[in-house]
């Protein structure tokens, strides 16, 4: 059972107890991220992120990581489009300590400006190796196609333009101003004492600001663009990307289920047409990101160069035929039992938990209850998987980016 609290300080505490674990994952999210800023601070929140781990008024760097590590804890952070978490998981017992060591890196980080300054470098290495993978450059390049214009498609890392631009009293600012008592989440899963974590967190967040400007996102209308960039590399790269659904819509099911027919298992349509049937890719498959109040759905495939246009052609058949004949009670079923067990694995581990209720909580001020979900997912008709194909299956009014040895016109050959 998930529990919802409003501390005295206005921060929300989420917590859901499993009785039967020895163990305990929590985060604290922040409402903080690359929709947030500006094109002069574009990677800030990242930046703060990573500033985080640097150091404290009363730990060094290595004694935050040597402390997480006498209480045999794991700890990481990660920044998204629309938030920041800071997370640990350790031993029952344990849970509280690595609270607190989580709050004094959020509450007493001093942004040092000589680390400052290392960091900046760790992180333009960051920005070089995500340019030198294939996959992941084209992944972040589709999403700034399809969000073009939107504050969805602002790179999380920044540039290095803006990253060099960045000083102390610019992140600074942006943490005061951003990481508000009532723009926190903290989110705990696992075997816990409930009391011992809401005492820890009761008055720990009162050195921040208690409130900030609400968030306010504009959507602009979905405008088709390409990029082809060319590399030395021996596979070509291409991800497709339409508008696709938010969070919250009411056909967040019908798409996941279209997405796990289409393109998200090795049964999947895409999977067998175009790896199996023709050998064509060795890697093929869709995917949906979903956001507060937008969201996309994107297609991939990794090919030999001059199998380029053959897998396009395929992925323009497979959309064709979902978009006109909908999918069979077969497929239907098989993709809710499919998509059902994942997520109940997921409820067995307590850092998925954890980031399940805490992002829920922060982006929709809600929790759905895993009854909720199930219910979700078993409620989808072939005519609401069909109703959101209508929404992604022309083909020709994609994005399309590509990271490739050997240029081609992709323009043209979605275009048609």
């Amino acid at each position: 059972m998930v529990k919802t609290v409003k501390l005295k300080c206005g921060t929300t505490l989420v917590m859901e107890k499993t009785d039967y674990v020895q163990s305990a994952a929590l985060g604290i999210w922040v409402k903080a991220g690359a929709v947030d800023e500006s094109e002069d601070v574009s990677g800030v929140s990242h930046y703060i992120e990573h500033m985080m781990f640097k150091g404290t008024e009363s730990r060094t760097a290595k004694e935050i990581a040597a402390d997480v590590d006498r209480i045999g804890g794991m700890f990481n952070a990660f920044t998204g489009k629309e938030a920041t978490c800071y997370y640990i998981k350790t031993l029952s017992s344990n849970i509280c300590k690595g609270a607190e060591i989580l709050l004094d890196m959020l509450t007493c980080s001093k942004f040092d400006p000589e680390e400052m300054d290392k960091e900046r470098q760790v992180i333009f290495e960051e920005i070089k190796m995500v340019k030198d993978s294939p996959d992941d450059d084209v992944f972040d390049t589709i999403s700034e196609l399809v969000a073009s214009g939107n504050p969805f498609g602002r790179s999380i890392l920044g540039t290095p333009e803006s990253l060099s631009g960045i000083d102390r009293d610019k992140l600074t600012g942006y943490y005061r101003e951003k990481y508000a008592r009532d723009s926190i989440v903290v989110a705990v899963a696992g075997n816990f004492d409930e009391d011992a974590v809401r005492e820890i967190f009761e008055n720990r967040l009162l050195s921040l600001n208690e409130s900030r400007q609400p968030r306010q996102l504009e959507v602009g209308a979905y405008r088709q663009s390409f990029n082809v960039k060319e590399r030395d590399i021996e596979q070509t790269h291409i991800c497709l990307a339409a508008p696709g659904v938010s969070l919250d819509d009411d056909r967040y099911y019908a798409f996941v289920l279209m997405n796990s027919i289409l393109g998200g298992s090795m049964s999947s349509r895409l999977f067998q047409n175009i790896r199996e049937e023709k050998g064509l890719a060795y890697s093929v498959y869709s995917t949906n990101s979903f956001a507060s109040s937008w969201g996309y759905f994107s297609i991939y495939a990794g090919v030999a160069h001059d199998k380029a246009e053959a897998a396009l052609d395929a992925i323009r058949y497979e959309l064709d035929e979902l978009r006109k004949s909908g999918v069979t009670a077969e497929e239907l079923a098989m993709a809710k039992e499919q998509v059902k067990s994942a997520y109940i694995f997921g409820l067995e581990n307590v850092n998925s938990r954890m980031f399940s209720i805490g992002k829920n909580e922060l982006l929709l001020d809600k929790v759905y209850t895993p009854e909720e979900v199930l219910r979700g997912f078993d409620g989808v008709t072939e005519n609401d998987v069909l109703e959101a194909a209508s929404m992604i299956g022309d083909y020709s009014a994609y994005c399309g980016a590509a990271v490739t040895g050997r240029s081609f016109d992709l323009e043209g050959l979605v275009r048609g």
